[in-house]
């Protein structure tokens, strides 16, 4: 099969923000526990309690941002059980992951210690469901305040004497549903009263974000910002690639399994252009950001593990879904302001996994990595014109792209083709021979491939060389079932 892509070089369509690449770590399961985790006393090499080999894995995503405690468990979560010193903490139940005890061991100053040693941004969820109003502002205060007062004196006392520094907000989490079956007309008042008493005492105020809807739930997106949008600065949307009611295993399928997952990675794409849509008729200048803070692939627990911890493989599937979904959000740049992977470490569509002191790498981890040189470029213009890939009558999109630059004469391309068993040919135009290409390849021969503990490299990337330079640019041989990421340096 054959398609071609076109690049508009003179067109530049924005920064593309490296917050669009950032993760979220939610107390379930192995995420925190075991996964980030393991105390100072740990024989697992650590700093401060967390595991060294996560930390330089991370480092190597440059990762930008961590969305933290939850999801759910933030609306049960109260922030002093998480304080002072770690032999006086308290256990509490985690009645939405399992009904385990949470031991409190990791809290506000080990998180704040784990974004200063990836060198990434937080970004906190609040407790609206079970807390208070009070609670978050006192939070606010311990954390961000460098006067003298109740709060600030007992974050000293626990050993932190300068403030933190916080941008990021998210007021609730899943109002609609875990997060306490609210109607979007009560939780856009709530959001008033929160948003009123979230109050910065640095000089930059805080970005404050609003629980917005699931996948294409534009209802929820117009009765929030008619009611509190001159008070929202972002908007989350949250959406998992699922099928229902049958999840399935994330390894073992067959291209029905592969099909719909495509088809449902693709729904996102659309969601973003509907949601953007009924923003920019109460904020045509886009000042209101799309947050998609939960994204991911979602399948049924692996054998032997608690189905609350929500623990599953990661293969080739995960993969194309990942390449899908940040293509998408590259190309919607103007409006969605940041995204973050679900999650981390050991859950749902995971960038590692742990077993002990062993520790290995995603394929999901993989396409993170090989998209690495899109955070903070500038995106170009594209038209993409792609085959189709059909199954029992129903067809996808084979091809997906995006492209970006930090020079002017190098182009930095990321495509997929989710077509199991054709290989592409791409024709790229882009007004000029390519005079160097290079890049890298995820691909198998099988579409569940991926690593264990037993062989960690099965799925990795490996060099791109299917490449013909072209008068107009090139012409690249895209396999079945790949994401491909190539540096493109055109003559002059």
């Amino acid at each position: 099969m054959e398609a071609r892509l076109t690049i508009h070089t003179e067109q530049g369509m924005g920064t593309i923000s490296k917050r669009l690449y950032g993760y979220f770590s939610e107390h379930l399961g192995r995420c925190i526990y075991e996964g980030t985790w393991v105390g100072e006393d740990s024989e697992i090499p650590n700093i401060e309690g967390i595991r060294t080999d996560v930390i330089e894995a991370l480092r190597g995503l440059g990762i930008p941002v961590l969305r933290w405690p939850g999801g759910l468990f933030a609306d049960t979560y109260h922030w002093r059980d998480g304080v002072g010193p770690r032999q006086e903490r308290q256990p509490i139940v985690n009645v939405f992951w399992g009904g385990n005890a949470e031991s409190n061991q990791f809290g506000t100053h080990e998180y704040f210690r784990l974004c200063e040693l990836l060198g990434c941004e937080p970004y906190l969820a609040v407790n609206m469901g079970s807390g208070s109003i009070q609670e978050m502002a006192d939070w606010i205060e311990y954390l961000t305040y460098d006067g003298d007062s109740r709060m600030t004196k007992l974050r000293r006392a626990n050993g932190r004497e300068n403030p933190w520094k916080l941008k990021y907000i998210g007021i609730g989490n899943e109002a609609w549903g875990g997060g306490g079956k609210m109607r979007p007309e009560y939780y856009a008042d709530e959001f008033r009263r929160y948003a009123c008493y979230c109050r910065s005492f640095a000089k930059e105020p805080f970005y404050k974000v609003a629980c917005g809807p699931y996948g294409g739930d534009t209802h929820w997106t117009e009765v929030l910002l008619e009611r509190a949008g001159d008070m929202i600065d972002g908007m989350s949307l949250h959406y998992y690639t699922q099928r229902e009611p049958h999840r399935g295993r994330a390894t073992g399928f067959g291209e029905d399994f592969w099909f719909d997952h495509m088809e449902l990675a693709w729904k996102m794409d659309q969601f973003l252009t509907d949601q953007d849509r009924v923003m920019s008729r109460y904020d045509p200048r886009k000042r209101i950001g799309l947050i998609v803070d939960e994204w991911g692939t979602s399948f049924e627990q692996e054998e032997g593990t608690n189905p609350r911890f929500l623990e599953q493989q990661n293969t080739l599937l995960d993969a194309l879904v990942a390449c899908i979904h940040l293509n998408a959000f590259n190309e919607h740049n103007d409006r969605v302001h940041m995204a973050n992977l679900a999650q981390t470490v050991n859950v749902i569509q995971a960038v590692l996994l742990t077993k002990g002191p062993q520790m290995i790498k995603t394929p999901t981890y993989h396409v993170m990595e090989m998209f690495r040189p899109h955070h903070q470029a500038e995106r170009v213009a594209i038209n993409l014109r792609s085959p189709l890939y059909a199954y029992h009558g129903h067809t996808v999109q084979a091809l997906t792209a995006s492209v970006s630059r930090h020079q002017s004469d190098e182009l930095f391309v990321t495509l997929g083709n989710c077509d199991p068993y054709c290989d592409v040919w791409l024709d790229v135009e882009a007004g000029a021979p390519a005079r160097l290409c290079e890049g890298r390849v995820l691909t198998d021969s099988i579409w569940d491939a991926h690593n264990t503990f037993e062989d960690p490299d099965r799925l990795h990337p490996v060099p791109f060389d299917q490449v013909e330079t072209t008068e107009s640019g090139c012409r690249i041989l895209l396999p079945a079932k790949s994401v491909t990421a190539l540096r493109l340096t055109l003559a002059q």
